[in-house]
């Protein structure tokens, strides 16, 4: 009887126990499988590409597309163009040149494509009241700002924080272009980006940008009498390329790409290679004047730049062409932590650039260089007040001022969105519920308003700095 009590007792205390205790050796080799070459490694990798090409179909229409959808009359009244539905039903009935919309049902609400959208919105900006913002502020002369994304910390929302930017201006009017410096790709799969190769990415107008280089270095060496440094095919093709042949067209009528795929990490090797060569090629301008020179900055309005998570040089391009540094992250200690290593790694590698050109710079009596952005904003991204309030308003009081004090909430629908091929404004309200569409949405719309404060600061102080430079 005693016996069979302890039994008893035995074995509610093994239930008990966590699972890491009397784990049998001999069952955990039968789990096991054999040991793992190097060839498995493709054999997994083919497996995830199909996967990852099956998902993305999911989002492709019978011909094989990639399409947005279409918006209602109710999200486009409350969203995207500030007039009461009334109005704008009354508007479109008495200009039957606009476009009309179509139902999908006898009687059912009108939907509408974002071209269409786009031409409404320009209809509503010309005929319109004057007091009300039916089109997007944007000063005439002044180039598109470029907003480089970045973090050396994975997994702090950095992606899906300028993909749903990029999103935000788009359906705000504006015309974007995005830039995959991340060789992982994760941009390029948001909108639909298919690269064949490294010459189908930012690559070659950075191969460009040192071919430019080294030829001018070449000839002051032919003028001494010395001998060239050899310009291999790979830049010898690449001074045939302009930002055009690289820009690619995307599901959304007013933005583009310049994707990533894996081929473009072989750029954090080739750099360095090419700035041993030539000690005078200014890499950190590699993007902006590229971008400048092919026009790029005058045919839009926003230009974001999608970073790897690591400070190599690709990173670098990014950050030194920007206008705009947001750097997202966590509210969480490790994260904190990160992002405070972060920026003191942003520090160090700007200001020894500054140091090492600068040295030169005063011995020749020339402009010494100095990096400067228009702003600098770390963004709190995947916020759960009921959890992190406390560790957020100490990181605030911290960080101060760069911090912005919007914090992007983490709702169901951005959890939903995430298992998903397609953005959060490319989700179908339909899908969701009503109001857990409307709250999730409403987490993103904060941080484009964000956003677009910080914009139209600092376009309105270069507009005003321009009209009183000209007086």
């Amino acid at each position: 009887m005693l016996k069979k009590k302890r039994d008893m007792e035995d074995r509610a205390v093994t239930q008990d126990l966590p699972p890491y205790f009397n784990i049998a050796p001999d069952g955990a080799m039968t789990t096991l499988g054999a040991p793992v070459g190097t060839a498995q490694f493709a054999s997994v990798a083919e497996s995830c590409r199909r996967g990852r090409a099956d998902l993305a179909a999911r989002g492709l229409d019978a011909t094989g597309e990639r399409r947005l959808r279409l918006f209602s009359t109710w999200e486009i009244t409350r969203y995207l163009i500030p007039v009461a539905p009334a109005h704008f039903r009354r508007v479109l009935r008495q200009n039957p040149d606009l476009p009309q919309g179509r139902s999908e049902t006898e009687g059912g609400a009108k939907w509408f494509s974002l071209d269409e959208v786009l031409r409404l919105r320009a209809h509503f900006g010309a005929e319109g009241s004057k007091a009300k913002g039916y089109l997007p502020y944007r000063p005439e002369g002044l180039p598109a700002k470029i907003v480089a994304v970045a973090n050396f910390k994975g997994g702090v929302g950095k992606t899906s924080t300028a993909a749903h930017l990029a999103m935000s201006a788009a359906l705000d009017g504006y015309r974007v272009l995005v830039i995959d410096l991340d060789s992982q790709g994760s941009m390029t799969s948001i909108f639909g980006g298919q690269i064949a190769d490294e010459w189908d990415t930012a690559f070659p107008l950075l191969a460009r940008h040192y071919a430019t280089t080294l030829r001018a270095d070449n000839q002051r060496r032919l003028d001494r009498g010395e001998a060239p440094l050899p310009l291999d095919d790979t830049l010898g093709e690449a001074l045939k390329v302009t930002a055009q042949d690289v820009i690619g067209r995307t599901h959304w009528p007013n933005i583009d790409l310049i994707g990533a795929q894996l081929n473009l990490y072989w750029a954090e090797f080739q750099i360095p290679v090419w700035r041993m060569q030539s000690r005078g090629w200014r890499l950190w301008d590699a993007l902006t004047d590229i971008l400048a020179e092919d026009g790029v900055l005058d045919a839009y309005d926003l230009v974001f730049l999608d970073t790897p998570p690591a400070l190599g040089y690709l990173t670098i391009n990014g950050l030194a062409a920007a206008d705009i540094l947001l750097v997202p992250f966590g509210a969480s200690f490790l994260e904190f932590d990160s992002t405070g290593r972060f920026f003191d790694m942003l520090h160090a590698t700007f200001a020894s650039i500054e140091e090492g050109e600068n040295v030169a710079a005063r011995a020749l009596g020339r402009e010494e260089l100095q990096f400067e952005w228009d702003a600098v904003r770390a963004v709190m991204t995947r916020y759960d007040a009921a959890q992190q309030a406390e560790m957020a308003g100490l990181i605030q009081a911290y960080m101060g001022p760069v911090l912005s004090p919007h914090r992007q909430d983490f709702t169901a629908l951005i959890g939903q969105a995430g298992e998903q091929v397609n953005g959060i404004y490319e989700a179908d309200y339909r899908d969701f519920n009503r109001e857990t569409y409307a709250r999730g949405r409403a987490a993103f719309d904060a941080t484009y308003a964000a956003f677009k404060t910080l914009l139209y600061g600092i376009w309105r102080r270069e507009e005003l700095a321009r009209a009183e430079a000209a007086e």
